[in-house]
């Protein structure tokens, strides 16, 4: 008797049952899309509220935004097996990013026409990845001494995040906040896996020494 794919989902600490759920998912299986999104759905998860834009936490849910992209991905499944080489979790966080984008865009963009606006879909978008990092990192930080008030902090780590490389803030993104692996990071951005190592060692490194100027490490 076939088990069924919700079953297989279950099992998130089985690689066989990933493997194949994306080899089923690489033949247009529905049912596997389906098991594969409950498979991953806290890993996306995470993502949708690491990079949802904070002025629409009151008014969009992140289960909508994993909803709405999974209807996406239902019907942009045969494209999958077609064209993607990469894994199916990054292809479903692939459509997670244009399903933040669309949203975004539909709240927001519409009152204010900027491209610096925009969010990347694939791309580096680093307005959009500095304010997610400040956000989470203002959230843990302890409460600097003096004079110094919440909002002034806020800014100071937004500041101090920005200073930073764009490439640098989106691998400290992926690593840190996505918790994606190195290989995963090394293919999102497109880049060799040492060099994605590589710099992820040095973006904490760096934003360490900066909040550090801050008494805020």
């Amino acid at each position: 008797m076939q088990q069924p794919a919700h079953d297989l989902a279950l099992k998130d600490d089985s690689p066989t049952d990933a493997v194949a759920l994306e080899r089923r998912c690489r033949e247009g299986d529905r049912q596997a899309l389906a098991a594969c999104l409950e498979l991953y759905r806290d890993r996306l998860l995470r993502i949708v509220q690491f990079r949802l834009d904070s002025r629409l936490r009151s008014r969009v849910a992140a289960e909508d935004v994993l909803q709405e992209a999974y209807l996406d991905a239902a019907q942009r499944l045969v494209h999958f097996g077609r064209e993607y080489e990469g894994s199916v979790f990054l292809w479903l966080r692939t459509i997670v990013c244009q399903t933040l984008a669309d949203t975004y865009r539909h709240h927001l963009a519409a009152a204010k026409r900027d491209v610096r606006q925009e969010v990347a879909v694939q791309g580096l978008n680093p307005e959009r990845t500095s304010d997610s990092i400040a956000m989470y990192l203002f959230g843990v930080a302890s409460s600097p001494s003096g004079a110094v008030g919440r909002g002034e902090m806020r800014s100071i780590v937004h500041k101090a995040i920005e200073s930073m490389d764009p490439l640098d803030q989106e691998v400290l993104a992926l690593r840190h906040f996505e918790e994606l692996n190195n290989s995963e990071v090394a293919t999102v951005l497109q880049i060799q896996q040492k060099a994605a190592s590589i710099r992820y060692v040095r973006a904490l490194r760096r934003l360490k020494a900066l909040l550090s100027e801050y008494s805020l490490a």
